[in-house]
């Protein structure tokens, strides 16, 4: 997406969001931590060697990390330096390009790409890689996504792919069955 000058945009244009909050709402998401939600984030993290996952619901204006794991001492291994905490604006992080294309995102180095290298937040965090599904609703809606994130370049490849959907699906049959 490209504003009338010809720059680029960081953070894509989310029609849906809208429809999207009152569809969280109606299934009671995205305003609290779930620790379903929570461990589903630490055996990502776990089976994907990564010091972040999160199970991450997008508003309009901000995400929510509904699951949230960080390795203790944070990515760095140091302890030093700022947590993730549950919520972030939603123009920060890789998962609003991940909610808007409806489509996973791997991003083995982020400055490989210039759309995404600018991020400030990723930047304090020390993310490198990102690795990202999107939860599906019934209509093909996205609520949200499952993601990992280190701080080192990494090859995710067609496992970590693999992996991110197979939990992505998974998590979306929990979301379908809660709200029959």
């Amino acid at each position: 997406m490209y504003d009338p000058l010809g720059r680029l945009l960081l953070t894509p244009v989310d029609r849906d969001a809208p429809e999207r909050v009152a569809r969280l709402r109606a299934l009671g998401l995205g305003d609290r931590p779930e620790p379903a939600f929570d461990a589903l984030a630490r055996d990502l993290a776990l089976l994907t060697g990564a010091p972040y996952a999160m199970v991450n619901f997008i508003g309009e204006e901000r995400q929510f990390f509904a699951g949230l794991y960080e390795r203790p001492g944070g990515g760095r291994g140091t302890g030093a330096g700022p947590g993730l905490g549950r919520v972030m604006a939603r123009h920060q992080g890789y998962c609003p390009h991940v909610v808007v294309r409806r489509r996973a995102l791997v991003l083995e180095d982020v400055r490989d790409f210039p759309r995404f290298a600018p991020n400030a937040f990723a930047d304090e965090i020390g993310i490198r890689s990102y690795l990202g599904a999107p939860l599906l609703d019934g209509t093909g809606m996205a609520l949200g996504t499952v993601c990992a994130a280190d701080t080192e370049p990494r090859r995710w490849g067609s496992p970590g792919l693999d992996t991110v959907k197979s939990f992505a699906a998974e998590l979306t049959a929990r979301i379908h069955g809660h709200a029959s």
